[in-house]
């Protein structure tokens, strides 16, 4: 019971932070045309930022299901490989469902901190996800009943914060390194061409995200290629 509080207790200041960010998502998916319930819902059965704003694209755009298929493996698969990685860690006793269970509560603050461990316990994990859970589910419902309340130029600045913290992860890396900058300046490149020019104005707006980003990825893997071993600087 022990390491199930440490873990509670680590999981705070990511509960915190979910708590701000899924209130933007909690506006943006009303004023999307989404009801509060089925923002709620989508929330607390997925727990994925990144992805959960491109799904309300897709229904917002009428996308199908291809469409929607397509965007949440490109945006969501890192999760499966973060996955892999704490397989490393994990205790004997993480098996059956609870392995299912943590696939379905990994996201990259979760992951940052489980990764510090020497061995991830069922109740370590569990109660770091717990909160977390929790943060993001409350937090857009807050914003999706706020969000039919506010006027519509207070939702339109509060809706970008969502996009501020994607600025935010990218930027320092995008700083750190050329070949990163160099792959973000191409997706920006490519999404921006979805969005002006036509006939991909025509593309639902899912599939240009994933698009864009395995076209952008594809670059960096050509034109900045890493050696097997080498060392992140």
């Amino acid at each position: 019971m022990n390491s199930f509080y440490r873990g509670l207790r680590s999981g705070v200041p990511i509960a915190l932070g979910y708590l701000a960010v899924s209130f933007s998502f909690g506006i943006i998916a009303v004023s999307l045309g989404l009801d509060a319930p089925s923002a709620v819902l989508i929330s607390a059965l997925t727990l994925t930022s990144a992805g959960q704003l491109a799904a309300v694209g897709v229904i917002a755009s009428a996308g199908g299901y291809i469409t929607m298929l397509i965007s949440q493996l490109t945006i969501n698969m890192r999760y499966a490989f973060m996955s892999v990685s704490l397989t490393q860690r994990l205790s004997p006793r993480f098996r059956g469902v609870l392995r299912w269970l943590l696939g379905f509560y990994i996201t990259d603050e979760i992951f940052a901190v489980a990764s510090r461990e020497e061995e991830i316990t069922p109740s370590f994990f569990f109660g770091l996800s717990l909160l977390p859970h929790i943060g993001w589910t409350l937090g857009t419902l807050v914003g999706a009943l706020v969000g039919g309340i506010l006027p519509e130029a207070v939702l339109s600045s509060l809706s970008l914060a969502l996009y501020a913290m994607f600025v935010a992860i990218v930027l320092p890396a995008a700083r750190a390194e050329r070949s990163v900058l160099a792959v973000v300046l191409v997706a920006i490149a490519l999404s921006s061409l979805f969005y002006f020019l036509p006939p991909l104005t025509a593309v639902p707006s899912g599939l240009a995200v994933s698009i864009s980003a395995l076209l952008a990825a594809f670059f960096g893997a050509v034109f900045f290629p890493r050696t097997e071993g080498e060392v992140e600087k």
